[in-house]
C-alpha cells in the first residue's frame, strides 16, 4: 500500500506598520478582550473584509465595462425612473401595516 505524503509550506506572516488614532487602537482593544481575541485577530479580519469588498466592487465594474463593451447601457432618463422608482419604494407605507382611521 502506497502512502502519499502531503506537505503544505506555511508562509510566515509578514508585518506591516500603520499610523492609527490611539482611540481606535482603544476600541480595538476593547473588542479584542470581548471577542477573547487579540488585536492582530481583528485587524486581520478587518483587512480581509476590505479586501473582499474591493474585489467585489472591481468585478461589479469590470463587468459593468464588459455591458458597455456588448452595447448593453441604459440611457439616463432611464437611470432617472429607476431611482425614482426606487424612492417612491421607500417612501411607500408597509403593505402590511394598516394605518388606524
Amino acid at each position: 500500500m502506497d502512502y502519499g505524503v502531503f506537505s503544505c509550506i506555511m508562509i510566515s506572516p509578514r508585518v506591516v506598520t500603520f499610523r492609527i488614532a490611539p482611540e481606535k487602537v482603544a476600541q480595538l482593544d476593547i473588542l479584542a478582550k470581548a471577542m477573547d481575541r487579540d488585536r492582530s485577530y481583528l485587524l486581520n479580519e478587518a483587512v480581509e473584509a476590505y479586501l473582499s469588498e474591493q474585489r467585489r466592487f472591481v468585478a461589479m465594474i469590470e463587468e459593468g465595462l464588459e455591458a458597455s463593451r456588448n452595447g448593453e447601457l441604459i440611457d439616463d432618463e432611464e437611470v432617472g425612473r429607476l431611482i425614482d422608482s426606487w424612492s417612491r419604494e421607500r417612501a411607500a407605507p408597509d403593505k402590511g401595516v394598516r394605518e388606524s382611521a
